[in-house]
């Protein structure tokens, strides 16, 4: 009922299919630029910076905290199972019963949405990370410590650098995931680009709406993920270089 309200303050914009609308608007037809030019200030740039938005603190908060985590895990073995089993409880929840169970102690508002969406991270940043930690060589390890590198020394300069690339697979994983979930944000908080795929599916749908909507969020993932690739390449030069 709160996500409905909300709603109803909000004032979803919809197509005008009367006096003023274009042809191609008012025939409901497969794509109209026209519209989106016009409604690109209004509805789908405040959709898509706020659907960025979620995205990054979701992610930002999601990976210290499994970062936190892993680091423990890898010191502490006994940590793991806990840790792997919690995470695994979180992420096995549907997404639309976690938003919504969350309303009632949190409010519909980015609170409630924010810790589901970094609810889903865990698992996903926990177990890339320990792995990444973990398929350090042992010989590599030694020779940390025969140059007399303290733990910290060795964690920062040694393991850390070379849990890069399965750090990042795990960082891919964890932006595109979240970039799908937040999708129906929406059901509790009035932001992202859910709202106007929602819109769009209510108004018959409006197909011009649903695309542009539906298209920047495929686009969003496409780009998040190959910055991300890039990423990978720049910190980890000696993997390309053992590629070659």
């Amino acid at each position: 009922m709160a996500a409905l309200g909300l709603f109803g303050e909000a004032g979803p914009v919809i197509p005008n299919f009367g006096a003023g609308s274009s042809g191609c608007v008012v025939h409901n037809r497969f794509f109209c630029a026209d519209w989106v030019e016009h409604n690109w200030g209004p509805v789908l740039w405040p959709a898509l910076r706020g659907h960025i938005a979620l995205t990054l603190v979701a992610v930002g908060i999601g990976f210290v905290i499994s970062m936190t985590l892993a680091l423990a895990a890898h010191r502490y073995r006994l940590l793991e199972q806990p840790t792997v089993l919690v995470t695994t409880f979180l992420y096995t929840i549907p997404s639309l019963a976690l938003f919504e169970l969350l309303v009632a102690p949190v409010g519909a508002n980015v609170y409630s949405a924010e810790i589901a969406l970094v609810s889903y991270t865990l698992l996903i940043l926990f177990r890339n990370i320990l792995a990444g930690l973990r398929d350090v060589p042992a010989d590599v390890l030694d020779a940390a410590d025969g140059m007399g590198m303290t733990r910290t020394q060795s964690l920062l300069r040694v393991e850390l650098p070379l849990a890069l690339p399965a750090i990042v697979a795990g960082l891919r994983i964890a932006v595109v995931t979240t970039i799908a979930l937040a999708t129906i944000v929406y059901t509790i908080y009035n932001s992202g680009l859910g709202v106007p795929i929602h819109t769009a599916l209510g108004e018959g749908p409006f197909k011009t709406e649903l695309i542009a909507a539906g298209g920047l969020t495929i686009m969003l993932a496409l780009l998040a993920d190959g910055m991300l690739v890039l990423l990978q390449r720049a910190l980890t030069p000696w993997a390309r270089a053992r590629g070659s």
